[in-house]
């Protein structure tokens, strides 16, 4: 690939607040997938829009997003300068599955042992670990460079997903370890996470994730990877 046509941003935005957000006994009786975002949550994704059209301010701009409902209204209520037929639903990038209906209480036992056993490596009973979200990321990752092969290539990246997707996403790409990935929280609704291209064509992101565990001291490696 030739490194000119790497886009100048890659820009990962979390959904808005959505109703599982308000309320976890929706999982009961709604599909994960089609829970969709509260009133607030669309307020969220066009505050959120409005500040990307300015970054962008005219620049060519692709746009990827997870097939749940929550994430497509969050991009059609972001307003990109993107046609909707052109936006690229991605399952690859959807959402950990922790279960079909779930249970709360089951869930949230799963959720306890999984803080005992280590977010990365846990997997729901009838659904996903973190490391298999990771794999299919990677897949996702072989893809999207093979679209940055051509003069054609968009200046702008723009990647709607989901909180756990996003710092997988970023594990993957700046190659941190498990430790420092545990270590860090979600974005929160409808917050974006920048990775800006560098003048020798690598990039950072620019601000690092929070961590809510700072006993874990991040490698060198894993500190270059921010701003």
């Amino acid at each position: 690939m030739s490194l000119e046509h790497r886009p100048t941003r890659i820009i990962l935005v979390r959904h808005g607040e959505s109703e599982g957000n308000l309320d976890d006994t929706i999982y009961e009786r709604v599909p994960d997938h089609r829970i969709g975002l509260t009133p607030k949550g669309f307020e969220q994704a066009r505050q959120t829009g409005a500040v990307i059209r300015d970054v962008l301010d005219g620049e060519s701009v692709e746009v990827y997003a997870s097939p749940y409902v929550r994430t497509r209204q969050t991009v059609e209520a972001m307003a990109l300068p993107v046609a909707a037929g052109d936006v690229r639903v991605e399952p690859r990038l959807r959402e950990q599955d922790w279960a079909n209906f779930q249970d709360p209480v089951d869930i949230a036992e799963q959720k306890a042992q999984r803080d005992r056993y280590g977010h990365f490596f846990y997997r729901f009973t009838e659904g996903e670990s973190g490391s298999d979200v990771y794999d299919r990321v990677s897949t996702f990752l072989e893809s999207m460079h093979r679209n940055f092969e051509t003069p054609a290539a968009p200046r702008n990246v723009v990647i709607v997903t989901h909180g756990l997707t996003m710092r997988l996403f970023c594990m993957r790409w700046f190659h941190w370890g498990v430790d420092y990935f545990e270590s860090l929280d979600n974005p929160g609704n409808a917050q974006p996470v920048v990775l800006l291209r560098q003048p020798d064509f690598r990039y950072k992101l620019e601000a690092p994730f929070t961590q809510w565990d700072t006993g874990v001291v991040p490698t060198e490696r894993e500190r270059s990877s921010w701003l």
